[in-house]
């Protein structure tokens, strides 16, 4: 979903490339036209020999939520020295919500289990979740300890992480969801690399360009 257009392509299935084949790609992979290359790079939370991509993403929209069973899919597959993280944007001061009920469950180790519940609950069963009430009273009816849940969900660890989101939002100069930053050098999105099922194979590219040095 672009951030003024709100509107981006919907991705089919993602499957992880082999090095020779994401190599023979590479070629056709442009810096300014398939992904953008940062001007300074950013620091990363990986890891030393470790390679960061970061999805960033809104619940809200239909684009991440037909992405993430292919994103998931890939993530799940990717090689030892990929980290993986979620970054919920802030396009608006209405998404907070949503960014503070992903860092909340994170938090209290339920994304495993909670998080495709909260595109469901948006997507199929049309719940706005877009207030602090909303959103901890829909935490509440899926059994999570409703105490514990509000205290993480007002905490300052939380509130950090919704900082640094932002922060990294603008550094990455994201202008729609879903989209990919790359090893703290790169940024894709589906209006790049033509669908975002293409992005996934530009991201494996970077990747394995990084991962020699290049």
């Amino acid at each position: 979903m672009k951030r003024r257009l709100f509107s981006t392509s919907v991705l089919a299935a993602a499957t992880w490339l082999s090095t020779s084949v994401a190599w023979a790609q590479a070629a056709l992979f442009k810096s300014g036209k398939d992904y953008l290359t940062l001007q300074r790079p950013l620091p990363t939370d990986a890891g030393n020999g470790k390679i960061e991509v970061l999805e960033f993403f809104w619940y809200s929209c239909p684009h991440c939520n037909a992405f993430e069973p292919a994103f998931a899919q890939w993530a799940k597959a990717a090689p030892k020295d990929v980290v993986v993280r979620r970054i919920p944007v802030a396009f608006r001061e209405d998404f907070a919500p949503q960014q503070r009920l992903y860092f909340t469950l994170e938090a209290l180790n339920l994304l495993d289990t909670m998080h495709d519940r909260v595109f469901a609950a948006i997507h199929v069963q049309k719940q706005l979740l877009n207030s602090d009430a909303s959103v901890l009273a829909w935490a509440e009816k899926q059994g999570v300890d409703k105490a514990k849940f509000s205290e993480t969900f007002k905490s300052f660890g939380v509130a950090s992480k919704l900082k640094r989101a932002v922060q990294l939002q603008n550094e990455f100069k994201v202008e729609g969801v879903p989209s990919l930053g790359v090893a703290g050098r790169y940024y894709i999105d589906g209006t790049l690399a033509g669908s975002m099922d293409r992005a996934l194979k530009v991201a494996e590219s970077l990747i394995n360009q990084t991962r020699s040095g290049k």
